[in-house]
């Protein structure tokens, strides 16, 4: 029997903390901390639900992190 994969670990980040920041210096500092992929989306965006080990996801509003979530 195969071993169970072992999912890649994600940065110790609390997505919080890119709220309120400029877009650009969020994604920057994102991909700093270590996020191997950052995705910015509008507010109200459709997007799947898939979850991604590894994203952060930001809602851009006015060209500022207005949310902010793993996945």
């Amino acid at each position: 029997m195969a071993p169970i994969p072992t999912p890649p670990a994600e940065p110790d980040d609390n997505p919080d903390s890119y709220v309120g920041l400029d877009s650009d210096g969020a994604e920057r500092l994102a991909r700093e901390r270590g996020w191997s992929a950052v995705r910015s989306l509008p507010p109200g965006a459709i997007i799947t639900m898939e979850y991604r080990v590894g994203r952060l996801n930001f809602e851009v509003k006015d060209g500022r992190v207005a949310r902010a979530w793993k996945g």
